[in-house]
């Protein structure tokens, strides 16, 4: 097993280990078309993207959209995000990256805020799905929260340690649920955060996996 055969990463999944972008920009603007709004650049939204939703769409409108403009938002944004991201593929180097960790006795999961009906056919699509232990999208309505639903799937996870755990994910939202469980995280600027914002919150900040994956085994030791 190793030095390291107790440690575990959570992965996320949108803007991390699935390269997304293009798709949650076009998505985000279609959301916003329908209320009339400007539409936004990646700059602009990784600039101000934020955890929950309604509290983005409130930087970004001046207000926090009423729950009629959220319901139609959210409608729009998944409608439009489904179509896209059929030409987005996995971030560079992934499967080497699951396989490596895998293979050196270590375990790994995915929790994502995307639903888990959708999620699941997509990581199987993939054909990485024999890497994670679980692979755990998000129940009920959106717009919440990652902590939640972070308690929820270590407690799935038995026997895992929550001191041995890292979240790799590009949100600062990771990092406040990761904290939530007593576990420990990295975040990534390749996804919906730019690295100043990322800086904030107070842990390591990297501009690939690779060096996530790096980070996360010395944080675990």
């Amino acid at each position: 097993m190793g030095k390291y055969g107790a440690a575990h990463i959570v992965w996320d999944w949108n803007g991390t280990l699935f390269h997304d972008n293009a798709a949650i920009i076009g998505a985000t603007n279609a959301a916003f078309a329908e209320l009339g709004l400007e539409p936004i650049t990646l700059e602009r939204y990784r600039a101000l993207y934020c955890v929950p939703v309604p509290k983005f769409y409130e930087r970004l409108m001046g207000r926090l959209p009423t729950d009629a403009e959220w319901q139609i938002m959210d409608e729009t944004f998944h409608r439009y995000y489904a179509e896209q991201r059929a030409v987005c593929e996995l971030t560079t180097g992934v499967p080497t990256l699951l396989t490596e960790w895998g293979s050196a006795g270590h375990s790994q999961s995915i929790l994502s805020m995307y639903g888990h009906d959708e999620l699941v056919p997509l990581v199987r699509g993939f054909g990485i799905e024999p890497h994670f232990l679980r692979v755990d999208g998000r129940t009920g309505p959106s717009g919440g929260s990652k902590a939640e639903h972070m308690v929820r799937h270590l407690g799935a996870l038995a026997g895992l340690e929550p001191a041995r755990v890292v979240v790799i994910g590009d949100a600062a939202d990771d990092a406040i649920a990761a904290r939530h469980v007593g576990a420990q995280a990295v975040l990534y600027t390749g996804g919906s955060h730019g690295r100043a914002s990322l800086e904030e919150v107070g842990v390591p900040v990297v501009d690939s996996l690779e060096e996530a994956v790096v980070e996360a085994q010395r944080l675990a030791a």
